[in-house]
């Protein structure tokens, strides 16, 4: 037999939207491939109970005042270790004597990754945590809405304007006080390995000061530590300079406290993770934002009567086409690149990502062609995989799609998005349905 095979390929992307195959019978001159833009497409915004943080090669640090969203802060914890847990003694411990504690700081490399004001001041507090790092007992994990007891002392005060590309680091000068305990400790030998030194020092948190609001930034787990210096005194030879880092070498008991006051917003009551607030409410609008749980669901509620246009027929191809609201983004907050997409249920619950006929994941790719009124500037999602799955389907139940931002778990980018309703940004669905 004869095939015929029906491929469309999603502009801006190298994988296939999904292939249609039909027998040599349905080559006749009757069958129409018709477009369909005028299926029910239903927005709302869903919040996930938790996300995890740990583990993410990121120190998330900042606080600013989303005028859409609401006040977005991030809070960093950490466990510290070394490598090494004595004085340079030089084979004799006589030397020891002769050592005496210079500073310490903590040394923040940065990540290039940034949200927010960054012309703006932003000052950090370290404080010492008075409750080890012990993830969840389930999982493994810490989550967005973990958090760890800390004593209210300040070890070290740094308010500075972020310059995330066009400088390396930034160095925090800690306390004396508590640096030179910490040598005490290690010089008289009570510190000697981890236990010891976690035992004394359970890890330290990184916390943005409220006084001032503009950006969050991301520093390199891997790259940033603490550095102790210290230098061994002889009268009449200059001083001998040593150090010892401590720094984070287990990632899984890094992790960043994300949290969202959602007072005033539109979304302020947005429900529990089971359930959805409709775009109905939030003036025809869905919300996005990573590190705080924040996703859009989309629904097709009418989407099987679609079978009904022909005794046979399929849908052949799919777009979906979202539309950032106009002045929901700027400078300060960007439009990502791409949206991650997941196929979920009516109680929000994720079964896998959103896949092609090809078994590759699909992504909402941006087109960032703008125009004099922005109308070219949106996010294209192809379906016709996916609708042709649900159309066909038999038992009641029914997916969603649930759109989400990359890097979920370790930025706070966010987007705003227009539904089938609203005014100037209204949501798209084109499909391709062939009738033989």
């Amino acid at each position: 037999m004869l095939f015929f095979a029906f491929t469309l390929f999603s502009c801006g992307t190298d994988t296939d939207a999904g292939e249609f195959v039909v027998g040599s019978d349905y080559l006749a001159l009757n069958n129409k491939v018709i477009m369909i833009d005028t299926v029910t497409v239903e927005m709302s915004t869903i919040n996930f109970d938790s996300l995890v943080t740990s583990n993410q090669s990121r120190i998330l640090v900042g606080n600013y005042d989303d005028p859409i969203f609401g006040k977005v802060k991030s809070n960093s914890y950490f466990q510290l270790s070394s490598n090494n847990y004595a004085l340079n003694n030089g084979g004799s411990d006589t030397e020891y004597v002769n050592y005496v504690f210079d500073s310490i700081s903590m040394v923040l490399k940065y990540d290039n990754y940034f949200y927010g004001d960054t012309t703006k001041i932003q000052t950090f507090n370290i404080h010492r945590l008075t409750q080890k790092a012990k993830p969840n007992t389930d999982t493994g994990s810490f989550y967005n809405n973990s958090s760890l007891s800390y004593d209210e002392e300040s070890l070290g005060t740094f308010s500075y304007k972020p310059r995330p590309v066009g400088k390396d680091s930034i160095n925090i000068k800690m306390s004396n006080a508590f640096g030179e305990a910490l040598f005490q400790r290690i010089k008289k030998r009570d510190i000697s390995d981890f236990d010891t030194f976690t035992e004394y020092l359970k890890g330290l948190v990184i916390v943005p000061s409220t006084s001032n609001s503009a950006s969050v930034i991301g520093f390199n787990t891997s790259k940033s530590l603490v550095r102790l210096y210290y230098s061994r005194y002889q009268a009449g030879v200059d001083e001998v300079p040593f150090f010892i880092d401590f720094s984070v070498l287990d990632a899984t008991k890094q992790f960043n406290s994300i949290s969202l006051d959602k007072t005033g917003t539109l979304i302020q009551n947005l429900p529990i993770s089971s359930s959805k607030l409709s775009s109905v409410t939030t003036n025809r609008q869905g919300f996005i934002q990573s590190g705080t749980g924040v996703a859009c669901r989309i629904d097709f509620p009418n989407l099987r009567q679609l079978k009904y246009i022909s005794d046979n027929g399929a849908i052949v191809d799919a777009q979906l086409i979202l539309k950032p609201i106009n002045n929901s983004y700027s400078e300060k907050y960007p439009l990502a690149d791409s949206l991650k997409i997941y196929v979920g249920d009516n109680l929000n619950r994720i079964s896998s990502s959103l896949l092609n006929s090809a078994g590759a994941a699909v992504y909402g790719i941006l087109n960032k062609k703008s125009d004099e009124f922005n109308e070219n500037i949106g996010y294209t999602i192809p379906l016709g995989n996916f609708l042709q799955k649900e159309m066909l389907r038999t038992s009641d139940s029914k997916s969603s799609l649930i759109l989400t931002l990359p890097g979920i778990s370790k930025t706070v980018n966010r987007i705003v998005l227009g539904d089938q309703k609203h005014l100037n940004n209204k949501i798209q669905l084109k499909i391709y349905y062939i009738s033989y």
